[in-house]
């Protein structure tokens, strides 16, 4: 199957948009707006009775219109289609997973020279404590940021985004917060299951303390990269690594479990990831091999927060993983952790990435941006 130009963008935690053009308008729904078509009294008694002892909420089927409260760049990516095949992938065995990620991961990569280009971003492979990375910075660096350095793991479910197709999220950093950033491109399934991702990330971030102060960097990544960054807090803390002086977790992939309120609130909502039961469970069973998912390096959600960087958690009111950023906020705060949540409307999972132009992208890395520049050191 052949990749129209309109899909070539990188995939975060399994699906992706094209950055710079318009996404498919949406076919009309062919799903009986059952609530819409009767009188509210009629649905008033219906629902209220069925509704009326404790338990589940049973709600009347519905068609949820594009809002009009987000940006006309953004509505586009609101109203976009469910992306296949990367939302409900589930191939048979390895070697159709890794045709699967190498087909999207190459059309992905594409996309990103001009990207990079239109933002004046330069990219070079390197390797960064054994493990193959990308060195990523603006070509006009701001003075306040010569002595800062980023950390970014990228999303996609720890099967997705292998190579270069891994560095969007730094690219956009980069451009729109004027960082310099280094990629880890990690280990991935089937390949290497756990614990490679987290011991390459950790060797990156290891070999990252001769580069710079603890105190002048941050980690950040979104999805799994926001799981992973969490998982790396954990892991450097136990291993009495220094911890950055801040960390940005974009809708983080906290809890592999399937626990949480917007797992069914947002399930077909959101029209990047779908559904839980789509590509996210085999992914989850195929990093883990095997082991607990309550595991904290699976998902850190059950770790102990006592102790890590100020955080700045991003999320959206479609996502899926709005209960994960929810929850992970939530336990942060317990800890006694300074966290701040950032909620944009109408979002769906990871969104902020496929979207450049967008209001609504710039705002989301402005706010990382600011919340590294208040506790960076320079």
């Amino acid at each position: 199957m052949r990749l129209s130009l309109s899909a070539l963008l990188l995939i975060a935690c399994g699906t992706h948009a094209a950055f710079g053009q318009a996404a498919p308008s949406p076919a009309p729904s062919s799903a009986p707006a059952a609530g819409a078509d009767r009188p509210f009294a009629q649905l008033e008694a219906e629902i209220g009775a069925a509704n009326a002892a404790p338990g589940p909420r049973t709600v009347p089927a519905k068609v949820v219109p594009v809002p009009d409260t987000v940006s006309p760049q953004f509505r586009t990516a609101v109203a976009a289609p469910y992306r296949v095949p990367a939302w409900n992938a589930n191939p048979p065995d390895a070697a159709a997973w890794k045709a699967l990620v190498d087909k999207l991961a190459a059309a992905g990569a594409a996309a990103l020279p001009a990207l990079r280009e239109k933002l004046g971003v330069t990219s070079e492979p390197a390797v960064i404590g054994g493990v193959k990375a990308f060195v990523i910075q603006p070509r006009q660096m701001p003075e306040a940021n010569r002595n800062r350095l980023l950390l970014n793991i990228h999303g996609g479910g720890y099967v997705y985004n292998p190579g270069e197709a891994g560095t969007l999220e730094a690219i956009l950093m980069a451009g729109l917060g004027g960082f310099k950033v280094i990629a880890v491109d990690y280990r991935m399934p089937p390949d290497a299951p756990y614990p490679a991702a987290m011991d390459d990330a950790t060797a990156v971030w290891r070999a990252m303390q001769t580069m710079q102060k603890p105190q002048n960097m941050a980690v950040f990544g979104t999805s799994t990269g926001g799981g992973m960054t969490l998982a790396l807090m954990l892991r450097a803390k136990a291993e009495g690594l220094a911890l950055p002086a801040a960390i940005g977790l974009g809708t983080p992939w906290s809890d592999m479990t399937e626990t949480g309120d917007s797992y069914r609130t947002n399930e077909w909502i959101d029209n990047v990831l779908v559904s839980y039961s789509g590509y996210l469970t085999p992914a989850a069973k195929l990093y883990a091999a095997g082991r607990d998912l309550k595991d904290p390096q699976l998902s850190p959600i059950y770790g102990d927060f006592t102790g890590l960087p100020p955080a700045l958690l991003l999320t959206g009111t479609r996502d899926l993983f709005l209960s994960n950023t929810v929850r992970t906020h939530r336990k942060l705060r317990a800890a006694g952790i300074e966290a701040s949540l950032q909620v944009f409307e109408g979002m769906s999972h990871a969104q902020y990435l496929f979207t450049p132009d967008a209001p609504e992208t710039k705002e989301a890395f402005g706010e990382m941006a600011r919340f590294f520049d208040a506790h960076l050191g320079r």
